[in-house]
């Protein structure tokens, strides 16, 4: 792993050429009331969004996990992240699936407090004046340093009066230029009764469906300046640097079915910025490198490394007038966008 190249690196910027697996269509993402993302440059070139910065962080959170055994994968073991289960003990969730990754509603908002108590007290000093990030980081670290890339936002008032936030120091998006349109349509038949009640379900339903063509593009920035902010030492920094590209070889080998209409792979080798000397390694590289990373940080993690949080739903109580909602991710979780 060549780190002391990124040294002096305030970020690391990667792309990869993608093509639709079979033929030359693909669906965008869309978004309610707008629908797919068209817009065009400043030198009018036609552009379109086809999967959002959001979407890409569930993506690369993921393909890091196995879910045939509902764990991390074997290079990624030993990794810390929170566990939630039901009052059974039967798994329900984690922070590695949870859009909003800690501050999910099932870790912090549970009957059962065992660990938001835990939290408040850790960062319990953070109550007043500035932020102390290092703490934040710190601690951030010791239970899901998954989240430290992909940014969280701990918006209960309870803790530090909800003023704990990590913007993402990994972020994707995939886009393509040159596009143009290609409509068709479709028909949902009924051969029974094709005149039949369409609002129940019945009858013929014809449909119009918008596809596009274009050269497409993945776009990856690691903000190293900003893992180095963190301040949790050299160790530290190369886990989260490794487990950040450990992330996009992965999503490229394995996370571009985006939809059922849209179903990518890469063109080409994953390229680095231009002004960078560093060499990109290979999935299986990194799956050997990381659990050396991830056993030299074991003494920054919980112990046990996986937290498990118990989901007791609590009794609904009534709000204050002029409270506030405490569950708002504005750092990236699911924006919504439509299948």
């Amino acid at each position: 792993m060549e780190f002391e190249k990124l040294k002096d690196e305030p970020r690391l910027l990667l792309e990869a050429e993608l093509k639709p697996l079979q033929g030359t269509r693909f669906q965008p993402t869309g978004f309610p009331d707008i629908g797919a993302a068209t817009y065009q440059t400043v030198e009018e070139k036609p552009m379109l969004l086809v999967e959002s910065a959001q979407s890409m962080a569930n993506r690369m959170e993921a393909v890091c996990w196995d879910a045939s055994t509902n764990s991390l994968p074997k290079e990624l073991s030993g990794l810390p992240y929170i566990s939630v289960v039901d009052e059974t003990g039967r798994a329900l969730t984690s922070s590695l699936l949870e859009s909003h990754r800690i501050n999910s509603p099932y870790i912090l908002e549970s009957g059962d407090t065992t660990f938001f108590e835990a939290l408040k007290k850790e960062l319990g000093v953070l109550e007043k004046g500035r932020v102390d990030m290092k703490l934040l980081a710190k601690t951030l670290f010791k239970y899901d340093p998954n989240s430290l890339l992909h940014g969280v936002f701990l918006a209960k008032k309870e803790l530090a009066g909800g003023r704990l936030r990590v913007p993402r120091s990994l972020s994707a998006f995939i886009e393509a230029s040159d596009v143009k349109l290609a409509a068709s349509g479709g028909v949902k038949r009924d051969d029974v009764n094709p005149s039949g009640n369409t609002k129940a379900g019945f009858g013929h339903v014809p449909f119009a469906r918008d596809e596009y063509t274009g050269r497409i593009k993945a776009s990856f920035n690691i903000d190293l300046a900003q893992i180095r902010g963190y301040g949790l030492g050299k160790d530290a920094e190369q886990l989260l640097i490794a487990l950040s590209l450990y992330k996009i070889q992965k999503v490229l080998r394995e996370g571009l079915r985006l939809r059922t209409a849209c179903d990518l792979e890469t063109q080409g080798n994953l390229t680095v910025g231009k002004h960078s000397e560093f060499k990109m390694p290979s999935l299986e590289k990194l799956g050997e490198e990381l659990p050396k990373l991830i056993a030299k940080c074991s003494k920054e993690f919980a112990d046990p490394t996986v937290t498990v949080v118990k989901y007791v739903e609590r009794k609904a109580s009534k709000s204050k007038k002029g409270d506030e909602d405490d569950s708002v991710d504005e750092t990236g979780g699911n924006s919504g966008e439509g299948e």
